[in-house]
């Protein structure tokens, strides 16, 4: 048994919690995984997982042993990355996790100074507006706005992004222009961005001298991706509330025309995120100094 490679497979089943997707994110069959891990236990004479046809449990042993032999794979982590780093050229898979609308108007047009500058790194994008689970869903790091949905992760800020209200020209000669916060009470269609993780409409804000305020109307039209959101915009299906970055080429285009400008919410605080307890690697240590350094301050309309 290679006693190296089936700590490496176990670490992998149980932050994935998935034989399955253990070997499709390490490229081996379920069966040399099931056979790793087998062994392990085999040559430490415990259980270390609980398998059942649904799911993958850790047993008390399986978590202790998890938790010491991971210090021994982070230590050979920290080993090979200083080798890399002496060469100057950080090497491997990275997985970045990002949101629809920043992924298309931020960070891929940023991307190819990345790749020049670090050409032995492979990148995978994971573009949604959902949340994922950075352990099980073997991500390396997400590009998110808003708060921080758990204590056991570690985000460095980006930045904010400016926050528009918004509707097509051909809405706004049929609804009329509203001049306060409050005529949206009035007879007009709010395009309610929907959260993909509770279901649940966000409210529009807006902020003026300091004081501020929540609209929670009823919807006709929601929808829980953000490029599809500004699309029904432009579709003059009703009013948005958006980030400016997302909406800068339609308001160029004349397809969209900011609305109530002087009630704009507060920025919109974005960061990127890993978790607490995972080592950061060379390759996810340069990935994020290039986010800092590269990405727009702040992320607003241009002018």
């Amino acid at each position: 048994m290679d006693q190296l490679q089936a700590i490496r497979v176990l670490a992998r089943v149980i932050e994935t919690g998935s034989f399955t997707r253990a070997g499709d994110s390490l490229g081996m069959p379920i069966a040399t995984v099931s056979k790793l891990v087998r062994d392990l236990e085999s040559h430490l004479g415990v259980r270390l997982l609980q398998r059942t046809t649904r799911r993958v449990t850790v047993t008390p042993e399986g978590e202790a042993y998890y938790a010491s032999s991971g210090r021994i794979l982070r230590d050979l982590e920290d080993i090979d990355g200083s080798f890399s780093a002496v060469r100057g050229k950080p090497r491997g898979h990275l997985r970045v996790d990002v949101g629809g609308s920043t992924a298309r108007d931020v960070l891929i047009p940023l991307l190819p100074d990345f790749v020049r500058r670090h050409p032995d790194i492979r990148i995978d994008l994971s573009v949604s507006d959902r949340s994922v689970n950075l352990i099980s869903d073997n991500v390396d790091c997400v590009i998110r706005g808003g708060g921080l949905p758990s204590s056991t992760l570690v985000a460095r800020p980006l930045g904010a992004a400016v926050m528009i209200t918004c509707a097509s020209p051909q809405y706004l000669k049929h609804a009329g222009i509203p001049a306060t916060p409050d005529e949206l009470k009035n007879g007009h269609r709010l395009i309610a961005y929907v959260s993909s993780d509770t279901g649940r409409a966000v409210p529009f804000r807006f902020e003026r001298d300091g004081d501020r305020t929540e609209i929670k109307l009823d919807h006709r039209i929601g929808v829980n991706e953000s490029n599809a959101h500004l699309a029904a915009c432009v579709a003059g299906l009703g009013i948005v509330q958006t980030f400016g970055y997302a909406a800068a080429s339609a308001l160029r285009a004349g397809q969209l025309v900011e609305i109530l400008q002087p009630w704009r919410p507060a920025p919109y605080p974005f960061h990127v995120v890993y978790p607490q307890a995972r080592h950061v690697t060379p390759r996810l240590r340069v990935f994020m100094d290039w986010l800092l350094e590269v990405f727009p301050q702040p992320l607003s309309l241009p002018g």
